[in-house]
């Protein structure tokens, strides 16, 4: 064949191709238009005034939303991913980018609930550095997870991310692109649902979140309780009302964005707002003076947190080989792996007790004493095993959880075993499975959580202070023997 003939058969097939995309996105749109106008008519029909938007309010919130999106949006890194490159492979490689994007998001919008922007970046960085694709993940083991989720809080979302990409890779390796299946998958519920579809699969699908929900109520002057169940519901209806059926993930994305950045919970910029013109507690706002867009959504009652009390104790072990200073830095730490169930479900901590309220420093130590013996066969009162080197109270301070108060006491508590260190690990044979020791060094450089880096920092200030480190061992046990029980 000549090679004129190749070229012009090569853009007789190019044509046919372009050709061939051209009519399946007409078909999308047109598809897309019907199912849109079907689902307005079925909106309408059933959202009462005033939550619903006329189909004119519709075109030109989204026409305005879009081009700030696309002129305002913030860069950030889960919203930028790299354009398939063209070759027979394409196709494959496309599919293969926006199964990544996909898992991008997913592990954004977990790491963005309760959480600022300006903090996530920095985890989910570390994050898909460590773990690129979601067979990345499920391949690293869950003490990984949560020692990489070390700081964020809200622990769960993690496990619950973890047991979702183990579970995808386990039925073929592949994210849903629906959100009615992604809801199948543990951990994920109807908000990353549909971030995920929209954003990565353009599933026209909404999202709703609390910038979302403040900006809608904004806009229709909303003022039932945004925390209703069935005031929940409209606005999971009028955020569908919004979604433009061929840009879904950017719309949504600004209807975050907007809430997020101008449309905030204390000082909004309305002028700067590209839906201004279209907010009804704006206009309410000008009219009466007496009425502010802040007073948008309606601020309900906060539920009284729970106040819980606790006795921490940093247990040091130094082994019978480790009597000079020299030595010191092999003195080990005791962590405890809490329940697999219930707050901070699975981390490490130090030993802990639970108090029934504001308690004395004895009472402390007797609850203290009982857990060590209990749990750990350490008996503080028993000189055949160990002795006490030191025993001080070092501080107390308050971690605050969503629903609970937390006020922690703590004390350091350093014990010299009669034999090493690890003899006290071998005696409880295959039962060290709920705590380990650790050394400082380590200590200070794995995850931790937020509350257990503050006891640890608390000790480590104590002992700076009280004891510099040009005092010999022996005497500081002298002047602290006094305070033993």
């Amino acid at each position: 064949m000549s090679q004129r003939n190749k070229k012009s058969k090569a853009s007789i097939t190019s044509t046919k191709t372009k050709n061939t995309v051209i009519r399946v996105n007409n078909r999308k749109r047109q598809q897309a238009l019907v199912e849109e106008q079907l689902q307005l008519q079925d909106i309408e029909d059933s959202t009462p005034s005033p939550f619903s938007f006329s189909k004119d309010e519709i075109h030109k919130l989204r026409l305005a939303l879009l081009e700030w999106y696309d002129n305002n949006h913030r860069n950030l890194p889960w919203r930028t991913f790299k354009n398939a490159s063209n070759g027979d492979d394409e196709e494959e490689e496309e599919d293969e980018e926006v199964q990544r994007r996909a898992y991008g998001v997913w592990v954004s919008e977990v790491m963005l609930q309760q959480t600022r922007v300006q903090t996530v970046i920095a985890y989910y960085n570390r994050w898909m550095n460590k773990w690129p694709t979601i067979h990345h993940l499920a391949q690293a083991s869950l003490e990984e997870v949560n020692e990489m989720w070390a700081g964020l809080g809200y622990y769960r979302r993690a496990r619950f991310l973890f047991e979702g990409a183990k579970k995808i890779v386990a039925e073929g390796g592949r994210i849903p692109k629906t959100a009615s299946m992604l809801l199948k998958i543990p951990g994920i519920g109807e908000y990353t649902a549909g971030a995920i579809a929209s954003i990565a699969f353009n599933e026209a699908v909404p999202v709703v979140d609390g910038n979302v929900v403040r900006v809608i109520a904004r806009l229709r002057a909303v003022s039932a309780n945004p925390k209703d169940s069935a005031t929940v519901k409209r606005f999971w209806k009028v955020a569908a009302q919004l979604v433009d059926p061929l840009r879904p993930g950017d719309l949504n994305q600004s209807l975050m964005e907007l809430g997020a950045t101008v449309c905030t919970p204390l000082n909004p910029s309305c002028s700067s707002c590209p839906a201004s013109e279209f907010c009804k507690a704006l206009s309410i706002s000008k009219e009466d003076t007496s009425v502010a867009v802040t007073d948008y959504p309606v601020k309900g009652t906060k539920v009284k947190q729970r106040c819980d009390f606790s006795a921490v104790c940093v247990v040091e072990l130094l082994g019978a080989d480790t009597m000079s200073d020299e030595k010191q830095s092999t003195s080990k730490f005791i962590l405890v792996k809490r329940p697999d169930e219930g707050l901070l479900a699975g981390l490490w901590e130090f030993p802990s007790a639970s108090l029934d309220g504001e308690t004395t420093s004895s009472t402390r130590r007797e609850a203290t004493n009982s857990f060590l013996k209990n749990v750990l066969r350490i008996d503080t009162r028993s000189k055949r095993t160990c002795n006490i080197v030191l025993r001080e109270d070092v501080g107390e301070f308050v971690h605050i959880f969503s629903h609970i108060r937390l006020k922690l006491y703590v004390e350091l508590l350093v014990l010299q075993l009669k034999g090493k260190v690890e003899d006290l690990l071998e005696s409880h044979g295959n039962e060290t499975t709920n705590w380990k020791f650790v050394d400082s060094n380590s200590l200070s450089s794995m995850g931790l959580t937020t509350s257990v880096r503050k006891v640890y920092n608390l000790v480590q200030k104590f002992k700076q202070k009280s004891f510099p480190s040009h005092v010999p061992a022996k005497k500081r046990s002298r002047t602290t023997r006094r305070n033993v029980v």
